[in-house]
């Protein structure tokens, strides 16, 4: 058998059957596993128990922390390196193999890892999703995730998603991949982006407010990956037109065609959920910074009339 390396891996979970024997096992050499679990209805938790993870359950309060943050905060680990994986997330051997031999290097806190991410079936190459660099191996007391003040945003989980990992000390690149193979199906993906477009909405209202960005890993055209993509972000939710601009960029300019069908459908997607995004946007800037306005929230005109306030879309 293979030694197991000195890592505790976090798995953040929920309802996630399907894609968790899969995780589990591409993390087995670990030395310990935690699923942190939201109360699933499903087989969850006699999966993750079947494959020797430890299985803690958050109970959300709606605000802050989220899943991570709370885990990096609360568990037992007894290892100085995390690492955090998703439950549609799979960490091949040749990556191990690296893993194995970077927390060995003292000079650095973290480690970057690069995503290939599957959709239909076949790695989306193009388009702008790879690389997909995720700050996720790293010193657990080094590091939390970023706040980006989206907690009072009702229905966008109690996970942290696009939010990143702010670190202390130097951050290195692992070469080897990391795998992102969703084994739900379309459905699952519309249900999830749902979600997303809702933080998305409220991340885009803070940049174009000027929210203070402390806290965050901040926006920085000359620093990592991320730092520069944050910086683009800040250009791009002022552009127009942006469910066709972001097609035309992931479909044409960044090559998604290349990808065939499964480039097409994703580009299609990727648009779709932009307009989403906008529109909830839209919603936020029309009701003060807030979504899912029921009528007994709004108030009367000076009128004094009964009638909710009607939006035009």
């Amino acid at each position: 058998m293979t030694a197991k390396v000195s890592i505790s891996v976090l798995i953040p979970a929920l309802n996630e059957e399907l894609n968790l024997p899969a995780c589990l096992e591409s993390v087995a050499r670990a030395d310990e596993v935690f699923v942190v679990d939201s109360q699933s209805s499903d087989r969850s938790i006699e999966i993750s128990e079947q494959f020797g993870a430890q299985v803690v359950q958050f109970h959300f309060n709606g605000r802050w922390p989220k899943k991570k943050n709370w885990s990096l905060e609360n568990l037992p680990f007894r290892n100085q390196w995390v690492l955090i994986v998703d439950c549609d997330e799979r960490i091949t051997p040749e990556l191990w193999d690296e893993i194995e031999k970077a927390i060995e290097d003292d000079n650095y806190n973290g480690y970057y890892l690069n995503r290939k991410v599957f959709f239909l079936g076949k790695w989306i190459r193009y388009g702008g999703k790879y690389p997909d660099w995720n700050l996720r191996l790293f010193r657990h007391k080094s590091g939390r995730y970023e706040n980006l003040n989206t907690e009072d945003i009702p229905n966008t989980g109690d996970n942290e998603v696009h939010e990143h990992v702010i670190l202390e000390g130097k951050v290195g690149y692992l070469k080897e991949d990391m795998l992102h193979i969703d084994f739900r199906d379309i459905y699952h993906w519309l249900q999830r982006h749902n979600r997303y477009s809702n933080w998305e909405a409220r991340v885009y209202y803070n940049l174009l407010t000027g929210q203070d960005d402390s806290g965050t890993i901040g926006a920085n055209l000359f620093g990592d990956a991320v730092q520069r993509k944050r910086f683009l972000k800040k250009i791009w939710v002022k552009l127009p037109l942006k469910p066709l601009l972001r097609f035309i960029l992931f479909y044409f300019i960044r090559l998604g065609f290349l990808d065939g069908r499964a480039g097409y459908i994703y580009g299609r997607l990727l648009s779709q959920y932009e307009y989403q995004i906008g529109v909830k946007l839209y919603e936020l800037r029309q009701f003060g910074g807030k979504l899912n306005i029921n009528k007994t929230e709004l108030k009367p005109d000076n009128n004094k009339t009964s009638e909710p306030l009607k939006v035009k879309l």
